[in-house]
Order: C-alpha cells, then structure tokens, then sequence
C-alpha cells in the first residue's frame, strides 16, 4: 500500500469519525429541545474490538428517549484478512486481486434510528470506504422508512439528496435513487421497505478525491434532510392505531436487515461486534 493510500485511509476513518460526532450531538439537542416527563435521551457509547483480527469501533446506542425510541450511531475502522466466504463473495462481485488476497481495510458510519412518535418517519443512513489490495471503493446512502407516510415529508428528503447529487455528477441522483429502489425492496413480501432514497456501491471513478468529496456530501446532507421531519412530526398526536401500524411496519424493516441487508451480512461474517452489526433492530415490532 502506498503511503498516499495510508493518508485517504486515515482521512477517511477521521471524517466518518467526525459525521459519528456530530450525528449524535445534533440528536441529543433534539432530544434536549422535546418536552416530557422524562429525562432527554443519552446515547451509551461502547468500544467495540474485533478479537480475531484488527480494528474496531464505537457502538452509540440511545433507548427510550424523548424522541428517539432507539437511535444507533456507529462508527468503525477494522482491517483484517476475509473469511473464506466473504473472500468468494467479493472475487464474485469482480473485486481485483481479491481472489488471491484477502485482506482488507475498510471504515464507515452507520446509523438507524427508531422513532417514539408513529408520525416521525424511521430513517437509515451510512458511508463507508473500503480497500483490498488490489481495489478501493465508496459506497453508502440513505433512505425514509415511515409507517405513515406524509408526501411534504418524502419530498424534503428526495429534494434535499438530488441537491446533494447535483454538484457531484449530473446523473447521480436519478441513478443512485433507482438503485435505492432496487436494494431497499423486500421480495418476499414484493414491496419496498419505505420511501426510498439513495444507495450507491463500488463507487471508483478512479478519482480517489471526487468520489470522497461526494460520499461527504451525502454525509453532510443526512442531517437537513431528516432533522426537520423528525422535529416537525415528534410532538403530533397518535393512537392506539397508529402505534400498531408503526410496530408491523418495524416488522418489515427488520425482515430486510436480517435477510438480505449487505453490511449486516458482511459484518457478521467478517468477525465485528454482533450487537454493533445488529442495532439496526427495531425495539419492539410485530408480525400478524
């Protein structure tokens, strides 16, 4: 690896670390400007280490705040050697060199968050860079899962992520959208799991800096788009009703992550902490 590779590396795993951050205090003001009778949610933060092999991470998990009935903020930089089966399952995908060599590097966010309020739409986002020896990519996105969906509410988000796109290549939101179409889909029940977003992968241009710059951007855009709905919908009035549609719709969300999510996949398999892999898990959901 060349020393220019360690500098993108360490950049990298420094501004995940930062969105991490900033991610999480923006939250806890949220959960400060919310009025209750209980105390406004904190995020408890663990180190997770990865035993059999390098690297680990931050696990930042809020439960039963004001606004947030379960939030996870996680951020990681793990290297290693693939297991086996991840090994083929990249070689599958084409990755360079991966067939031979195994080892990786990889860095990221990620984040779920799990609303008190059935109005306030669940949300998930991450970036993420990832290196072999022979490759390095991008990828990541975001998408609005609510239960109840609001149309204002859904064009914030899409409109605030095509602004994000636009600078970065003119045909990155119309593209990246129709891949969150695609990947966000649950095919066993033949519907998507919310609204929709982003979602982009493999992300090489062969400009190690644009293709950075632009995954800071869809970083950077995570906060505008879903602060203001989350905070416009978290004091709204709901039912008995409502509630119940909000804990079959966790259901779905975590009918995708346990069956077909890629990171859930590749973290369980690569050795990282299961409790960090597994925060995107709703509280409490339902089936019927």
């Amino acid at each position: 690896m060349t020393d220019a590779m360690d500098d993108q590396r360490h950049d990298a795993a420094t501004w995940f670390h930062t969105l991490r951050d900033r991610i999480v205090a923006a939250f806890e003001a949220l959960e400060d400007r919310a009025a209750g009778p209980a105390a406004p949610g904190r995020f408890e933060v663990t180190p997770t280490i990865r035993e059999n092999d390098g690297g680990g991470g931050l696990m930042s998990v809020m439960r039963g705040g004001r606004v947030f009935e379960k939030v996870g903020v996680n951020w990681s930089q793990v290297h290693g050697t693939l297991a086996p089966r991840a090994q083929a399952a990249m070689a599958a995908r084409g990755v360079a060199g991966m067939a031979e060599d195994p080892r990786f590097w990889a860095s990221g966010v990620s984040l779920v968050a799990h609303m008190q309020n059935p109005h306030a739409p669940a949300v998930h986002m991450n970036t993420r860079m990832f290196w072999t020896p022979g490759a390095w990519w991008f990828g990541g996105g975001t998408d609005l899962n609510p239960c109840l969906e609001y149309p204002e509410d859904t064009a914030h988000f899409h409109d605030t992520l095509r602004d994000a796109c636009a600078p970065h290549g003119a045909d990155y939101y119309d593209r990246f959208k129709a891949w969150a179409d695609e990947y966000f889909f649950i095919p066993h029940r033949g519907r998507a799991r919310g609204v929709g977003g982003i979602f982009y992968d493999d992300l090489n241009t062969g400009d190690w800096q644009a293709d950075f710059a632009f995954t800071r951007a869809v970083g950077e855009a995570f906060l505008p788009a879903f602060l203001p709905l989350a905070e416009a919908r978290m004091t709204q009035a709901f039912t008995e009703a409502d509630r119940d549609t909000q804990l079959i719709h966790r259901g779905l969300y975590a009918e995708y992550n346990l069956v077909y999510d890629r990171g859930t996949k590749f973290g369980l398999e690569t050795g990282h902490n299961a409790d960090a892999v597994l925060m995107s898990l709703p509280p409490l959901a339902k089936w019927v």
